[in-house]
């Protein structure tokens, strides 16, 4: 089947599509300067050398930090010595208030117990059996943007609504209380309340000293708090009366540690309910707005994606995700330029020895896969759009500590296939239903880092309804 596809057509530099970003600094930038600018957009703060070496150590606000970008050390670091190196307290400063202790943000034991308990949910089998509700949620999706042929839709708010749907459809399949768009605009409202990073957590403030971005997080905060509440009384009582449906959100409250067997306290669930909500459904369809945003710059792409897809259908009309190779390549290429997490950040436990590059014990070691994914040294024309890169062979050539969009080592996102699989689906019927193109009077279309990457103006598209 997929040699009847067309040839994708010879690509030179000059075709290459290349996202507009915040350039590399040439130089640093003065303490103050330096606040105001990784408040604003901590993209906008890395030097042009963190692209061009494998190791930048220095002295920052933050103190001693040591920016690493090699593979080998990566996994030195990620795989080899993780137990050394946990995340750092202003990780779990910016974090911790709105995601609680939940994977994301617990340390040691605690993350260990979780981490048991939780990956068999997560496993392949389990994935793969959502197929079915993944590709309904895209359908429904595609039918969504059809009937809204020769109108301009506003895409972010289109994919916050299909990964959304998803979730009802795998996770929580009793529904979520109230309005879905309400809760997609706390989610909003939550990580750009956050986001921002604070002076205060630079320089390690208590955390009873008032942050701006807390306060102003707070009406997020209940909301969810509110939303997670009765997700959890609603699935208890119908537990009790033996009618839960057999999701995620059963298997989640009925997990236990298979080694003490021991499951989640109630804080613990609600923790990891907020994780699964805010930060899974989040970068999933941020990394979908970007996908839509390449495709519509790339012509050649787009039309290989366009015949994938209405080659992909089985004969009950659902599409075939082993049909879908290219459109999977689009979407791991969009996490190369657009990392749904710019950067990863850890402190050192004990001191360690990178080569001749000393790691101080409580000094910070930063790998960002938004500076990884673009170096000079590991990728061939870092900056451009180039699918084929994760396509056949090809993928096979790419080193694998090179590529982190869902990090590595025993902390990798535990959700990386459920939202590789979904992305790629719901991409899918998107380019099956319809063609999405950007107006000319959209403002530049630049990346912000609000805890995950998104576009800094939105992204507002004219969809035309494919025959």
């Amino acid at each position: 089947m997929l040699d009847t596809l067309p040839l994708a057509a010879p690509v030179t530099n000059a075709s290459l599509f290349r996202p507009k970003v915040p350039p590399p600094l040439t130089r640093p930038l003065g303490l103050f300067a330096f606040l105001k600018a990784v408040r604003a957009n901590p993209i906008a703060t890395w030097m042009d050398a963190h692209f061009e070496e494998f190791i930048v150590a220095g002295e920052t606000a933050m103190g001693r930090v040591t920016v690493v970008s090699d593979p080998a050390v990566v996994r030195y670091l990620l795989v080899e010595r993780a137990a050394n190196y946990r995340k750092d307290d202003l990780q779990k400063r910016v974090l911790a208030p709105g995601l609680g202790d939940g994977l994301l943000t617990a340390e040691g034991d605690e993350w260990r117990l979780q981490r048991r308990t939780l990956a068999p949910i997560f496993s392949a089998r389990h994935v793969a059996g959502f197929v079915a509700q993944m590709d309904a949620a895209g359908a429904r999706l595609g039918r969504r943007l059809a009937r809204r042929d020769g109108a301009t839709v506003d895409v972010a708010l289109e994919m916050t609504r299909a990964t959304l749907d998803v979730l009802e459809r795998t996770i929580f399949t009793q529904g979520l209380p109230g309005d879905p768009d309400a809760l997609g605009r706390a989610i909003t409202r939550l990580l750009e309340s956050i986001g921002p990073i604070d002076p205060l957590d630079v320089f390690g403030f208590p955390a009873f000293v008032p942050r701006l971005g807390r306060l102003r997080a707070r009406p997020a905060l209940r909301f969810f708090a509110e939303v997670v509440d009765t997700l959890l009384d609603q699935r208890k009582a119908a537990l009790a009366r033996g009618e839960a449906p057999h999701d995620l959100m059963t298997l989640l409250l009925a997990a236990q540690d298979p080694e003490t067997g021991r499951g989640l306290s109630d804080l613990e669930v609600k923790a990891n309910i907020v994780t699964f909500i805010a930060a899974g459904h989040e970068t999933t369809a941020n990394a979908l707005t970007w996908a839509l945003y390449c495709l519509s710059q790339d012509e050649a792409a787009r039309d290989r994606v366009e015949a994938e897809v209405d080659a992909a259908a089985g004969p009950d009309g659902a599409l075939r995700l082993d049909r879908l190779p290219f459109t999977k390549a689009v979407m791991e290429e969009t996490m190369r330029l657009f990392p749904p997490v710019p950067f990863l950040s850890r402190q050192a436990l004990r001191e360690d020895r990178i080569g001749r590059v000393k790691i101080p014990r409580n000094s910070t070691v930063i790998i960002a896969p938004w500076v990884m994914h673009r170096h000079r040294k590991l990728w061939d024309e870092p900056d451009a759009f180039m699918p084929e890169r994760f396509f056949g062979a090809a993928r096979d050539s790419i080193e694998r500590f090179a590529y982190l969009p869902f990090g590595a080592g025993p902390r990798i996102c535990i959700g990386q296939s459920f939202s590789v699989q979904e992305a790629t689906l719901v991409l899918a019927h998107v380019a099956r239903a319809v063609r999405l193109t950007l107006p000319a009077d959209h403002p530049p279309v630049t990346p912000l880092h609000r805890v995950t990457l998104r576009p800094k103006d939105g992204l507002r598209m004219l969809a035309q309804r494919r025959a």
